[in-house]
């Protein structure tokens, strides 16, 4: 989601002062049971046919558990953001912290921890014993018990944590960084660094008055950090990205927004290749060297394209597919007036020189309601040998199953969603993240919790013979194709 509140400046790495306030989920959260259909939906029910508490699928997809957002995360903006995984353990940030969650029976799901520590958008990754959080929210100090800062001079950036007991998560490290960290991709060291890993810290709106976000703001932070010694993580370059600075403001459409740093970055370290979501432009990157990242090629499409947001390569990293998150993830743009080609997904080749040539368009074809926010946002590879299969959040759109084997005609498969959230949710809602592991589906709901869908499809059916040991969505490992 693009942050509604400015960037901070925060230069300082005073290091935590305290540790975070951990919740035994075992002790006081219930087991995660199922969400009840209400009367009047179900299979073949969709979009403004759904009223608020309504769930509606395809015969495909089922919920099979959902675990509900509790204290210390029940406040009316303790939304709940991105995930990643390890073994049998699930990791949901959250504005307010994050979730460890027990998935190795995913029809019941258990929460091992919550840990309270705030600064959204709080969007984690896992490496080893290490988990990274996000934070694009400035703060009074880096550590958990800060509260909300000044945009001039605010904390914001990377925290580290040490998750090697997870039901005692305990913070050992902050790096500032320019314009804090809205997200962040985990980039594995290779040969001589395989003992590191390096994080892609994406950010962007600066403002003059901002002593660590001051204009232009072009470029991405690089975070190295040694697996075994975490408190020597430090940034390590600041590799600019546009040198012309990328689409300024004024040069698309009323609703293109300048490029001012990058917004999400997909690496796929097999192939040296990273894409790059930075709201004005999408770009390819060159990673051979991960401290230096090479711009290929650069796009921009100010007909259709508000927000470059997401990126996914396919299998092969033939194609990527971009997303445009149109309205910021607060709009309705899931309607027939708002067109196919707007707050949609758009698929690039990826051709034999490493130039970008868009071949089509996707949009979920479920019309919402004009109470729901909707529109593309995050989703992970289904691993099916031989095909382009993707799931994808799309807020209160829901959870869309798509092959894009056909880069002209993609057409989704499968769907799971929600009717309109009550009004005394607010207005932002759905599903923030959905990825596909290990035989499952899991959806962060910005206010509903962890949703746990199983799909059974002989298209998708193959993907449940591969097993990972670790998925952080935005750094892609390749699956055998047959």
């Amino acid at each position: 989601m693009v942050a509604l509140a400015g960037c901070g400046g925060g230069t300082a790495d005073p290091g935590p002062s305290a540790q975070p306030s951990v919740t035994d989920g075992g002790q006081t959260s219930a087991a995660a049971t199922p969400e009840a259909t209400a009367p009047g939906t179900g299979v073949g029910v969709s979009g403004t046919a759904l009223g608020t508490g309504e769930i509606g699928h395809s015969a495909n997809m089922r919920l099979v558990a959902n675990v509900p957002l509790e204290a210390p995360f029940n406040l009316r903006q303790a939304w709940g953001t991105d995930l990643a995984f390890q073994g049998d353990y699930a990791i949901t940030g959250n504005y307010e912290g994050f979730t460890i969650h027990d998935i190795s029976d995913p029809t019941n799901p258990k929460v091992v921890s919550r840990v309270l520590c705030p600064g959204g958008q709080n969007d984690v990754s896992v490496a080893g014993n290490l988990l990274f959080v996000s934070v694009d929210d400035p703060r009074s100090d880096d550590s958990c018990e800060s509260r909300p800062g000044d945009v001039t001079n605010g904390w914001e950036g990377i925290r580290i944590f040490d998750i090697s007991d997870k039901a005692n998560p305990r913070y050992v490290k902050s790096v500032a960084t320019k314009c804090g960290s809205h997200t962040h991709t985990l980039v594995p060291g290779k040969g001589d660094d395989s003992g590191k890993v390096y994080l892609y810290v994406s950010s962007y709106g600066p403002m003059p008055e901002a002593a660590n976000c001051k204009p232009p703001h072009d470029s991405i932070a690089i975070v190295e950090v040694p697996l075994d010694d975490p408190e020597k993580a430090k940034v390590v370059a600041q590799p600019v990205l546009f040198p012309d600075g990328g689409l300024a403001e004024g040069e698309g459409g009323e609703d293109a927004v300048e490029t001012s740093g990058c917004h999400d970055i997909t690496v796929y370290p097999e192939k040296n290749l990273a894409a790059g979501a930075c709201l004005g432009n999408g770009i390819l990157m060159d990673i051979s060297d991960p401290v230096r990242p090479k711009v290929l090629q650069e796009v921009s499409d100010t007909e259709n394209f508000s927000i470059w947001h997401w990126a996914i390569f396919d299998n092969d990293a033939r194609h990527v597919i971009f997303g445009d998150e149109l309205g910021g993830g607060i709009a309705p743009t899931c309607d027939s007036k708002t067109g196919p080609t707007r707050g949609a997904n758009a698929i690039y080749e990826i051709t034999e020189d490493r130039k970008l040539v868009r071949r089509g368009f996707f949009k979920i074809p479920r019309e919402q309601t004009p109470r729901e926010n909707c529109v593309a946002h995050n989703g992970s590879l289904i691993p099916v040998p031989g095909k382009t299969i993707v799931v994808q959040a799309w807020y209160q759109g829901g959870v869309s199953v798509i092959d894009f084997t056909d880069a002209a005609n993609p057409k989704e498969i499968g769907y799971f969603e929600r009717g309109p959230i009550a009004a005394s949710e607010g207005d932002l809602g759905g599903s923030w993240s959905a990825y596909y592991y290990n035989g499952y589906i899991y959806s962060s709901d910005i206010t509903k919790g962890l949703d746990v869908i199983e799909i059974n499809d002989p298209l998708t059916d193959p993907a449940k013979n591969v097993r990972l040991d670790e998925l952080n969505p935005q750094t892609q490992t390749s699956y055998p194709e047959s």
